[in-house]
């Protein structure tokens, strides 16, 4: 995971997406994209608002309206017959009487097609709500005669709108937005809408207050049309993309005008970043032409895509994505630079690039040769001190197989071709090699011991790169085993396939049919009658016929794919019993859990959610756990063991004397049982050792308050005398083959015999 973390990849979407998770760090790049955008494609607004500009009062004096001015205006554009009429002027109200009355008189008049307009005193970010606060409301008597609706804009962090509500709550009423008004339409998808950036103001039909009450403008102009009575009233302008600081006015237009597009929805930064990572990652994984088309497609996308959808009122944060394209792209370029250089390891050896690039000769194998503990070697050395020690390494390998160059790669690698000798003569040369490194290795004034483990590759007629792979893969192979020499043998190479696509064979198995489980009877050896089933997982391959389960579990367990084929097994074994226990056979049910499972932390909280979202008694269930020293940390094991027994379930320590540590595993192990291993089983009746070990066992067993099962009974003889031992519970061929779940349902079913499925 870490890996993936520091990769271009991976860091193209972390990066961005920190960056953008509730600050505006990457608002500036949203900023001067969204600016350029905006500054082309203008288009007019519709005609059907007109704005009538009332005349300024002059610097310095009170921006506010008188309201006799103001009546006289309204009753000017009442005569024109207007569909709506908005006064979106501050009105000096309460200081002339007459005049206020006159105001009074013409609102009335106009009702109910007048409102009026209050502008919120602060712009708002985006992050935060207006409040009644940010608003100075008119005189209660002129609210009642026409309704209010307000203008308020979220900004970004220089005071350019972003966005607008639908509506604003303050002092107990909820209060229309002015861009709502105009358009008619009061709500959507989401709680706020963009505006149009690309609605020209300058497009607005426009009336000087003189004009106005002069007649001189075209007849008919403000017939059956909304219009704004709009006075500057000190009211500070608002960045608008595209056109630098307006009058809020023209954004209230312009949030109308894109109220009347088929969306008004605003997205932040991640569904335009998840999009143009995802076209990232694909072009990562494609061959040459498509990862060129699939690059270029994330980058246009990150230019286009916004362009598109704000044609049709959807709105999206641009800057998580462009930064995101923008550190893939100059990471790639320093990759490919880094390659470049480093095509030299530090030591000033060639590196194995170098000879994966290069094509072998026929008859030459390819040798890699892995130093034991390199890493602490190179701990332990100055800084300065570790190309040397790579160079009197790859001196010594020099010597020893007569070759000039040898190739340093990362860990402790070294490798190089070399005439391919005899099989036997070569790997005889190989231990001879190995005797030169007998002698400590001086460094400065450091000695160190050093061992060599080596892979050989003899496949002729494969290319450079995976033969040099083969080489390296045999090498690690010989370290991890201690082996001197491993040669990677083309049958192996063959079966690579198999084992490296084992996590979707597995996946495609379980989907078709071809992963089933087979169910085995256990018996009460005192009663004769079945007491338990055990769940055992098969494998029926198309092609590779039946694979014996200890195999594929295996590779499953390097795979990484255990845990999902563990709680698959829960899953069906459960579904079986439910089954049964529908038709009146309550029987235990055991599944087996690998070692490499029972220290986990998410063990207990996953088999406690199944059982639970399943409807099962955990107490009906036995977890056979294998008596292994692979546990890597063992009292996580115990304390995960005992958190399910506590929950109900019963443990078996399967395997019963195996192992490396029986009797310890025994003392730290929480468990209801011990399952005899079939190889004692097996043997109790000719080997009188074997015997004693077995009726010890079963002794220990009880004394422990312990049932026993015994598995691996293959004939009546070896029943019979582990009856006679007092074993509890027996489990094998003679009693029950493993079977499908149908014919162990219908052999459950029968009557008048004690066993059945036997041999």
């Amino acid at each position: 995971m870490l890996k993936k973390l520091r990769s271009p990849l991976y860091l193209a979407l972390l990066v961005p997406a920190l960056l953008s998770l509730g600050f505006q760090f990457l608002a500036p790049i949203n900023h001067a994209y969204w600016n350029v955008r905006f500054k082309f494609g203008k288009h007019p607004v519709a005609q059907s608002t007109v704005i009538v500009a009332l005349e300024s009062n002059g610097a310095g004096q009170d921006s506010a309206i008188r309201t006799a001015r103001l009546a006289k205006v309204l009753e000017h554009v009442r005569r024109q017959m207007p569909y709506r009429v908005y006064i979106d002027a501050p009105i000096k109200y309460g200081a002339d009487k007459p005049g206020d009355a006159q105001l009074q008189a013409a609102l009335t008049r106009l009702a109910p097609d007048a409102s009026l307009v209050v502008r919120s005193q602060a712009i708002v970010s985006h992050d935060y709500e207006f409040t009644g606060k940010d608003f100075h409301f008119p005189a209660r008597d002129l609210a009642v005669l026409a309704p209010v609706v307000v203008s308020a804009w979220n900004a970004n962090f220089i005071d350019f709108a972003q966005s607008s509500p639908y509506a604003v709550k303050a002092y107990g009423q909820t209060y229309p937005t002015l861009a709502t008004a105009l358009s008619g339409v009061h709500s959507g998808v989401q709680r706020s809408f963009a505006p149009d950036f690309l609605a020209d103001p300058a497009t607005v039909p426009t009336i000087r207050e003189g004009a106005l009450t002069k007649g001189d403008f075209p007849p008919g102009l403000l017939t059956g049309r909304t219009v704004v009575v709009s006075g500057d009233g000190g009211v500070p302008p608002i960045g608008f993309y595209g056109q630098g600081r307006v009058h809020p006015l023209a954004l209230d237009i312009a949030g109308a005008s894109a109220l009347t597009k088929p969306l008004a929805i605003s997205f932040n930064a991640f569904p335009l970043l998840a999009f143009v990572w995802i076209l990232m990652r694909w072009g990562a994984r494609a061959n040459r032409r498509r990862k060129l088309a699939l690059h270029g497609a994330a980058v246009a996308s990150v230019f286009l895509i916004p362009v598109i959808l704000q044609q049709i009122g959807v709105m999206l944060d641009v800057g998580a994505a462009l930064v995101a394209v923008a550190m893939y792209g100059i990471a790639r370029l320093w990759q490919r630079r880094v390659r470049r250089v480093q095509h030299t390891s530090l030591s000033g050896l060639p590196n194995l690039l170098a000879l994966s690039a290069q094509p072998i000769e026929v008859g030459r194998d390819v040798v890699v040769a892995v130093i034991a503990r390199y890493e602490e070697i190179l701990a332990t050395l100055p800084h300065d001190l570790h190309g040397e020690c790579a160079r009197q390494i790859a001196r010594r390998l020099s010597v020893g197989s007569g070759i000039g160059t040898v190739y340093n790669g990362e860990g402790g690698h070294f490798a190089w071709t070399e005439e391919a000798r005899p099989l036997e003569m070569q790997l005889n040369h190989l231990e001879g090699l190995r005797a030169l490194f007998a002698a400590p290795l001086e460094i400065g004034s450091y000695k160190f011991d050093t061992n060599i483990h080596i892979g050989l590759d003899r496949n002729e007629g494969l290319d450079a790169l995976t033969r040099v792979n083969s080489a390296l893969a045999s090498a690690n192979d010989a370290l991890g085993s201690g082996r001197p020499v491993e040669l990677f043998e083309a049958e192996r190479l063959a079966e690579a396939s198999w084992e490296l696509s084992l996590h979707a064979r597995i996946d495609e198995g379980l989907r078709n049919g071809e992963i089933w489980l087979a169910y085995q009877t256990q018996w009460d050896m005192k009663t004769g009658q079945p007491t338990g089933i055990e769940a055992l997982i098969r494998w029926n391959h198309p092609t590779r016929g039946p694979i014996a389960p200890d195999a594929f579990i295996l590779q499953a367990e390097r795979a990484g794919r255990i845990d999902a084929l563990t709680y698959w097994v829960v899953e069906e074994s459960i579904s079986a019993a439910l089954a049964l226990n529908a038709i009146g056979q309550h029987l235990q049910m055991s599944f087996n859990l690998s070692a490499q499972m029972v220290d986990k932390p998410g063990l207990v909280s996953s088999l406690s959610e199944i059982v639970s979202r399943r409807g099962m008694d955990p107490r009906q269930m036995t977890i056979e756990v294998t008596e292994t020293s692979s546990v890597r940390n063992r009292p996580a094991a115990v304390q995960n063991l005992t958190r399910l027994r506590e929950m109900g379930f019963r443990l078996s320590i399967d395997d019963f004397g195996t192992g490396e540590a029986s009797l310890a595993y025994l003392a730290d192990l929480p468990s209801d049982e011990l399952k005899l291993d079939r190889r004692f089983v097996s043997r109790i009746l000719t080997h009188d050792r074997e015997r004693k070990i077995v009726r010890s066992t079963i002794d220990l067993a009880h004394a422990l308050d312990q049932h026993v099962v015994a598995e691996g009974i293959e004939d009546e003889a070896t029943y019979r005398l582990l009856v006679k031992m007092g074993c509890d519970v027996g489990q094998g061929y003679y009693l029950a083959r493993p079977q499908p779940f149908s014919e162990l349902r219908d052999a459950l079913l029968k009557t008048g015999h004690p066993r059945f499925g036997t041999a």
